[in-house]
């Protein structure tokens, strides 16, 4: 089936058509700048022109950064605070005239990585961590999506995690590996501690840095690198809208 998946992320919208029986992009990526501000009018306005760029009257799926449920945000992300509250399927379709199906951008990347990368076949409860801007996470029970877990948010110190132990904190406070590492040991043990899960993918940018930091992190679940990169949120959109994922 031929699907397009749609992208939606702090600095850049990203589709492309995409074979969700295979996880080939079947169409060449097309990149928009997300508007500023980021409010549901700017990037409804932002996701049609994208729509329009393929000619596209199929499905389409799309991998956005807030936390949903059934398509509603529950609050702004990191976009706008006026998305709290939008069902942003029913916004997209009434921009667009096509039907979407919107799911978290983590949960979208972890879709893709189970299908189509270091997460096929696996059974049992994987958690597919996202460490980039923010730390999301995607949990599977024997392939099943366990959606909106929003493990990033687990508190240390009174707060969410990902703000002590996400690659942008890396970069800002200009930590080594090490003690980046260091941090995340904290952070894998305390999901390790919750859930138990037999398998860990870590996602985003830190995937390819894996080696540098891995030495740090002590777990009894093993920690394997997510294999789609850059193009896992087109894919995993394209496979929610095709299996029909509320």
């Amino acid at each position: 089936m031929k699907v397009l998946g749609i992208d939606i992320g702090g600095s850049g919208i990203k589709g492309a058509i995409v074979d969700t029986k295979t996880g080939v992009l079947v169409s060449e990526r097309h990149r928009i700048a997300t508007p500023q501000p980021a409010t549901p009018e700017n990037v409804a306005a932002t996701l049609k022109k994208i729509v329009d760029h393929f000619n596209w009257k199929g499905k389409a799926g799309c991998g956005f950064p807030t936390p949903l449920l059934h398509g509603k945000c529950q609050s702004g992300g990191n976009l706008h605070k006026s998305w709290k509250g939008v069902q942003a399927n029913d916004l997209f379709k009434k921009k667009s005239g096509i039907d979407f199906t919107v799911v978290n951008d983590a949960d979208a990347a972890a879709l893709a990585e189970m299908n189509f990368g270091a997460g096929k076949d696996k059974e049992g409860l994987v958690a597919v961590i996202t460490l980039g801007t923010g730390i999301g996470s995607g949990l599977f029970y024997n392939g099943e999506l366990i959606q909106n877990t929003e493990l990033g948010h687990v508190t240390y110190k009174n707060e969410a995690f990902e703000n002590y132990a996400a690659d942008s904190i890396r970069k800002k406070e200009d930590l080594s590996y090490t003690k980046w590492g260091k941090r995340l040991n904290k952070y894998f043990n305390h999901i390790e501690l919750i859930l138990s899960p037999d398998l860990f993918i870590i996602g985003g940018g830190a995937s390819k840095k894996l080696d540098r930091f891995i030495d740090e992190i002590e777990t009894n679940s093993p920690i394997i690198p997510a294999e789609n990169k850059n193009e896992a949120g087109i894919i995993g959109a394209a496979i929610a809208a095709a299996e029909g994922i509320k």
